[in-house]
């Protein structure tokens, strides 16, 4: 069994990732998925051995990868940032991509809005934003052999 803790859309707010700190920690492992990439690359300076850092729209930078297919036990991620895929208009395009790739499960970030769909057999999770400029949540995934179930959690 894996624990994933997923964070999108921090856009710099260092504190609300130093309040996730313990979290972090305690799980297996972390994805950042963009907005800032540069928050990515601080909690993989924490944590260099499980964390997977997404660069967003706004990443200049580029610290991360743009797009990554992750394998965790018998599941497999597909995680983007969203923003090449449209998803603030539809999840289509993300869901035929991640298909295609052979991904049960579709980590996306970019609308700053937690939300969970399904379309044609992919899992297409958003966990949020980790910024103080709306609601903050996270994404807390496990993986047990081929089986996945999550949570979104809001924050304070």
């Amino acid at each position: 069994m894996k624990t994933i803790v997923v964070v999108s859309d921090t856009h710099g707010f260092r504190r609300g990732l130093e309040e996730l700190l313990p979290v972090f920690s305690e799980n297996d492992m972390i994805i950042h998925l963009g907005d800032t990439s540069g928050d990515g690359s601080y909690l993989r300076g924490l944590f260099p051995d499980k964390t997977v850092v997404i660069n967003g729209n706004c990443d200049l930078t580029g610290l991360g990868d743009d797009e990554k297919v992750i394998s965790v036990e018998g599941v497999k991620i597909f995680a983007c940032h969203g923003h090449r895929y449209s998803v603030k208009s539809t999840l289509s395009r993300l869901a035929l991509k991640a298909h295609n790739e052979g991904c049960q499960i579709a980590l996306y970030g970019h609308t700053h809005a937690a939300r969970e769909d399904e379309i044609d057999g992919v899992t297409l999770l958003n966990p949020g934003c980790g910024t103080r400029y709306g609601a903050r949540s996270y994404l807390y995934l496990v993986v047990n052999g081929e089986k996945f179930t999550y949570k979104i959690v809001p924050l304070n």
